[in-house]
């Protein structure tokens, strides 16, 4: 699942700013002892979706060898390979571009040169301490009226588009969990005209600022270019102004800033792919509509500073159970001293086995949906005559989830069938976990939540088809599923804004209704602890059963699935 909101600007934004999230006080379950290996050999799988089968996918795709199959690399080009390979096994037909199963978007890195430069009132701003830079073109500009924009939490405050267009427009931001959602208004204002934005942002950022940035280039010839981006901090903000920069008001004008920002832009050294198949339907008249089924195929890489995996998932789970959600939570004194208990513990038990890791496999994240596709996939190819479904299934495995939803975004916008066939799409991301010991996320009001034998998530089932909510819950009940479906996560304006933040979106916002199910974070999240031996398979394969079985229904319907809800501006704002 991806940790940001935006394509453009958060992916700049690193885990640290997670540290910003208020949480409660944690109410840590003990975790089981690990009963599954390390390693796993493969065995062949069956039409049937069951646990022992998940169990060999995953140990294939979130193996180190994947190397934590970011976008753009060699380990994403594997994991995409792997997929590929088991549909054309199974015999589903390629949807992807010029006959083939891969979708290969066009996704690039852009990177700022050190020697850019910003002066403000003939004083210059040390570039990657006081200022960074980001955009999709070089910038240079002389004289540029900066004018003080407004604080992004308060929409109130925010500088009338008017007063912004030519400019040099400086934004504050708020503090704690409405962070991530004021980046959105960043980019509203940079679409009013201004000349370029500054965001003041903590010093900690600009590393991130600066550094190499992964982008969707989509843009169509001759569209208006995004103004660049700029992260000031307030030492290099004071330089902006003569007032102090908290007794700023907006629209309050600034000194003269010169702005020369030099951009590089150049291909990834490896394809991103989206994986497209398609199960034809059984039923002439409705095989040219489609129930979509999807996951995301991509994770975060892997780093150069290996940690010791067992210590870390002992301190994660104690002071960090949100994992990458609680960055930089720092563990109390009570907190310290039961993580010194359990790991001297694990370390008596396990002598001499240390285990230095830096690859993150993404085994829940997104390798659980990711092999859950293929597993239900691999059960609808297996049906025949009149249980075969309806309508046809599609299925997509959208690259870059975790660079901003970036596949799903243009697949999207360049469907490989009419978009307006897609009757629904079921989108599968962490559906490995939802145990007790996991805290699978937090209430509207920050109460933990923790999973069970029963858990499961649901997220937007409701949003745009009352009808599909329904009938998940009719399924569940009538075909002894046996689910307790939280949809506490689902709430209007959740801090955690996930309804906005995984491929399902990119079909809702163009009025597609879809159902999200996952069963939740856990203190494994974005680690390099996101490993196959720790994966509930038995409780996957009952997901997975669910989801095959919902999609049947919907594709068997007499009549595409009612969308009785208003839909969303499919280029504006997600908002929760």
């Amino acid at each position: 699942m991806n940790r940001t909101v935006t394509a453009t600007l958060l992916a700049l934004i690193p885990a640290m700013l997670g540290a910003q999230v208020q949480q409660g006080a944690s109410t840590v379950v003990p975790q089981p002892a690990t009963k599954l290996p390390l390693k796993h050999a493969a065995e062949p799988t069956s039409a049937e979706i069951s646990a022992k089968d998940l169990m060999t996918r995953l140990y294939i795709f979130a193996d180190d060898s994947m190397q934590g199959r970011e976008a753009g690399t060699i380990g994403n080009v594997k994991g995409t390979d792997y997929i590929a390979s088991e549909v054309k096994r199974f015999g589903l037909e390629p949807a992807g571009d010029n006959g083939t199963y891969f979708q290969t978007i066009p996704f690039k890195t852009r990177s700022t040169d050190s020697t850019s430069t910003l002066i403000a009132g003939g004083e210059s701003l040390a570039y990657g301490t006081e200022w960074g830079g980001s955009g999709l073109q070089s910038v240079a500009s002389s004289d540029l009226a900066v004018v003080y924009g407004g604080n992004l939490g308060d929409t109130a405050s925010l500088i009338a588009p008017a007063n912004a267009r030519g400019k040099f427009v400086v934004l504050a931001l708020p503090s704690g969990p409405t962070m991530f959602q004021a980046f959105r208004n960043a980019s509203r204002v940079g679409t009013s005209g201004a000349a370029a934005i500054a965001v003041i942002v903590p010093p900690m950022i600009l590393p991130f600022a600066t550094r190499p940035a992964q982008f969707l280039d989509d843009r169509p010839e001759g569209a208006p270019v995004t103004p660049p981006t700029i992260f000031v901090t307030e030492q290099g903000a004071a330089k902006l102004f003569a007032t102090p920069i908290a007794q700023l008001k907006s629209g309050e004008a600034g000194k003269s800033a010169n702005l020369d920002l030099k951009i590089q832009i150049a291909p990834t050294p490896y394809p991103a792919r989206n994986v497209v198949a398609i199960l034809p339907g059984s039923d002439a008249k409705l095989k040219g509509e489609y129930v979509a089924i999807g996951g995301h195929n991509d994770h975060v890489g892997f780093n150069h500073a290996p940690v010791d995996h067992d210590s870390l998932r002992i301190f994660n789970h104690i002071v960090r159970p949100g994992g990458a959600e609680n960055q930089g939570a720092q563990a109390t004194a009570e907190q310290q001293a039961e993580v010194n208990k359990e790991l001297a513990a694990w370390r008596g038990a396990h002598p001499n086995t240390a285990r230095p890791d830096s690859i993150f496999n993404g085994a829940d994240d997104d390798g659980s949906g990711s092999v859950s596709a293929l597993e239900i996939a691999q059960k609808m190819a297996s049906l025949e005559g009149a249980a075969r479904p309806k309508r046809s299934i599609l299925f997509v495995w959208h690259v870059g989830e975790e660079k901003g939803l970036l596949g799903s975004t243009y697949f999207t916008d360049h469907p490989t069938v009419p978009r307006d066939s897609i009757v629904a799409q079921l989108n599968m991301d962490m559906v490995g976990r939802g145990d007790s010991w996991d805290m699978t996320g937090l209430t509207k009001d920050g109460k933990e939540i923790h999973g069970n034998k029963d858990y499961l998530q649901l997220v937007g089932s409701r949003r745009l088809s009352t009808e599909l909510g329904d009938l998940i819950e009719k399924v569940n009940t009538e075909d002894h599923h046996g689910f307790v479906f939280d949809y506490s996560i689902d709430a209007n304006n959740h801090p955690a804004n996930i309804y906005c933040r995984s491929d399902h979106y990119e079909y809702a916002r163009y009025g597609i209704p879809i159902t999200f199910f996952t069963t939740g974070g856990h203190s494994d999240y974005h680690q390099v602890s996101d490993e196959p031996e720790y994966i509930d398979y038995d409780h996957m394969a009952r997901v997975d059963k669910l989801v095959e079985d919902v999609a049947l229904h919907v594709a068997n319907l007499d009549h595409r699935v009612v969308v009785d809800h208003p839909k969303p501006d499919p280029h504006g704002a997600c908002k929760q």
